[in-house]
């Protein structure tokens, strides 16, 4: 399966990561923060070169558990399940239900994982891994949480489905300059991916996702509207609305001067021996390049006048000189 990220910028219905990648982004993170590990204790052993033996052990205790357990702690809650080694390798952690992990989860991850990884240097958490149906070691069974991947192939990206036919057009006056970037990257990845989903979880998302974009909009979504046709709807006149913009866009730059537009016509100053026009509201404009012609009124046959020539209609291009 796909990427799919959620309301909350999370990703949902990946593969789950598989020990190889796993193990890899374990040993990138390992590898820094053993480095970090070294140099700080390098550095506090010279600093408290001059202290006894208790404070020297206790000062290294500190150490040990601030850079080694408390670091990847914070990390992985700062940046919402994403570490330096699951990042090089495309993987998160997430909730079990998809959500983005927070502190507690992140803590007991941390507090497991010094048993089964740093005490026994990875054994146990291979074995968990390899045993586990999701690959998922003890410190994810005990804190509800699964290492998922978020890199896949581009070649599998599937195409998103056009919304019901009765309901194209009807969200045309709604307001969609307040709807982050983020909530239309979630609404267009679950509609990619909503019939792979379990319909219960896919029925849950689509209303998450249609009452973030409701309030975004400050319009409710309409209550006889499934929420997966809300959201194909919405996100096809915003698509509507970009294809207009940008056909007006190219429009304009071929309607404005330069090459592949006609630019405006230079008036000419009259000369002082020159009429002047009756109606100065209109002013008369000539271009050097097309003499002005006198204007000859129409020949009367048999007492009748012939109407006048219908204009030709506007294209939008200017005629030939």
């Amino acid at each position: 399966m796909s990427a799919l990220v959620t309301g909350d910028a999370v990703v949902l219905g990946l593969q789950t990561a598989r020990l190889p990648s796993r193990a890899l982004a374990l040993v990138i993170d390992l590898a820094v923060v053993w480095a970090a590990y070294l140099l700080m204790s390098i550095g506090l052993g010279l600093a408290t070169a001059a202290l006894d033996e208790a404070a020297v052990m206790a000062v290294s205790i500190a150490t040990f558990l601030l850079v080694l357990v408390g670091a990847p702690i914070a990390v992985e809650t700062l940046s919402h399940g994403r570490s330096l080694g699951k990042l090089a390798c495309g993987l998160r952690v997430v909730r079990d239900d998809g959500g983005p992990i927070r502190f507690r989860h992140a803590l007991v991850r941390g507090a497991m994982g010094v048993v089964e990884i740093l005490m026994s240097f990875g054994v146990i958490a291979c074995i968990a891994s390899l045993v586990s149906a999701r690959g998922r070691r003890i410190g994810d069974v005990f804190a509800g949480t699964l290492v998922v991947r978020e890199r896949v192939p581009s070649g599998r990206a599937m195409a998103m489905p056009p919304p019901p036919p009765w309901l194209v057009g009807r969200f045309a006056e709604l307001d969609l300059s307040g709807v982050p970037d983020d909530l239309w990257l979630a609404i267009r990845q679950y509609l990619t991916r909503m019939n792979q989903l379990d319909p219960a979880v896919g029925w849950e998302m689509a209303g998450r996702l249609a009452g973030d974009l409701a309030r975004c909009t400050g319009t409710p979504a309409p209550a006889e509207v499934p929420p997966a046709a809300y959201l194909a709807a919405v996100v096809n006149e915003r698509q509507a609305r970009d294809a207009r913009r940008a056909f007006a866009a190219g429009a304009g730059a071929g309607g404005r001067g330069g090459p592949g537009g006609v630019g405006p016509v230079p008036s000419v100053p009259a000369s002082p021996g020159s009429p002047v026009p009756a109606s100065p509201a209109v002013p008369v404009l000539a271009s050097p390049a097309v003499p002005v012609l006198p204007v000859v009124p129409p020949p009367v046959v048999d007492g009748r006048t012939p109407p006048a020539p219908a204009p030709a209609p506007s294209t939008g291009f200017a005629p030939p000189a």
